[in-house]
Parts: structure tokens; C-alpha cells; sequence
């Protein structure tokens, strides 16, 4: 009788409560990304550049692509497909928030994803494009890049990239001490 008036905790529960600061993380990404892409909105005209350094320049720009601009001159239909791309990877990076919210190096570098992922799928929302505006060029870069200017960047892909490197580091960290 007592089992049925008190029923044991469930683990399912308190994993969504242990998933919140990841979730918490990954809406402040979304938060600076939107505030920093509104003021570059408000500040810069499409294509203008202000130089900040010999080797960082703001640039409002407009990628209709992924990564790298690819496919931004696909004619529309790629928006539609990044758009579900970030929508299905957002909810695969919750599921595993929810499956291992207690690998800190893990949920850090999924809840930095999400939070990337989730302004970047914003900006496709709301604009039909995302917006980028930092940009870095140097010499070196020249074999690789034009002019040696890497392709311009969010907060958002920022986000994407530490997390990246950071889901790498966990992987190998998690193999060595399995070894």
C-alpha cells in the first residue's frame, strides 16, 4: 500500500532535471549569438567591412549554405534541408543530454552544439539566411583561403567548433582511461 501512495523516483525525472544547466549553456549561446547578429545588423551595411586589427575585420555577410558557404548558390532548397539537419541534430544532442547528463566534458561540448546549432537554425527561421560577421585573414592562409581571408563566422559556429573539439578531446580522454 505504501509503495502505491509513494512510487519510487523516477530516474527518467530527475535525468531532465540534471539535463537543465546544459540547456541553460546552450540558450546563452543562443542569446549572445542573436545579440551580437542584431547589433552587426543594426551597425553594418551588407558587405561592409571595418577593420579591427591588421588581421580581424567585422563584415556583415549572408550564408545561405552550410559551413564554408556550400551549396549557398543552390537556389533556395538548401535552406529547407539545413534547416532539418539542425532541427534533427538538436534533438538527437537532447536525447543524448537526457541518455549522460553526468559526463561533464560531454554534455558541456553537446550543450555548446545545441546552443550553436539552435541560433544558427534562428537565424534560417527569421532571415531565410544566417549571418555571419567575423572575419579573420592572414598570409598564410593564402594556399587555402582567397587572399587568405577565412570564410566569415557567427558566435553560433564558434560555439559548434569548441564543442567539437571538445566531443575529440572527451573521446580520447574516455579511450585512454578505458585502455
Amino acid at each position: 500500500m505504501t509503495e502505491a501512495l509513494h512510487p519510487a523516483p523516477s530516474t527518467r525525472g530527475s535525468r531532465g532535471c540534471r539535463i537543465l544547466p546544459w540547456l541553460a549553456v546552450a540558450a546563452v549561446i543562443v542569446a549572445v549569438d542573436q545579440i551580437t547578429k542584431a547589433r552587426v545588423l543594426a551597425s553594418l551595411a551588407l558587405g561592409q567591412v571595418v577593420p579591427v586589427t591588421s588581421y580581424f575585420d567585422l563584415v556583415l555577410a549572408y550564408n545561405r549554405g552550410a559551413a564554408f558557404s556550400l551549396l549557398s548558390e543552390a537556389g533556395g532548397w538548401q535552406g529547407w534541408l539545413f534547416l532539418a539537419i539542425g532541427v534533427a541534430a538538436c534533438a538527437a544532442i537532447v536525447w543524448m543530454l537526457t541518455t549522460h547528463p553526468g559526463r561533464i566534458r560531454f554534455a558541456a561540448a553537446l550543450s555548446l552544439i545545441l546552443g550553436g546549432a539552435l541560433g544558427n537554425i534562428v537565424d534560417r527561421i527569421h532571415y531565410g539566411h544566417v549571418i555571419d560577421f567575423l572575419e579573420f585573414h592572414w598570409n598564410w592562409l593564402r594556399p587555402v583561403f582567397p587572399g587568405g581571408y577565412y570564410p566569415a563566422f557567427n558566435v553560433a559556429d564558434s560555439a559548434i567548433s569548441v564543442g567539437a573539439v571538445l566531443l575529440v578531446v572527451d573521446e580520447l580522454l574516455r579511450i585512454r582511461h578505458r585502455d
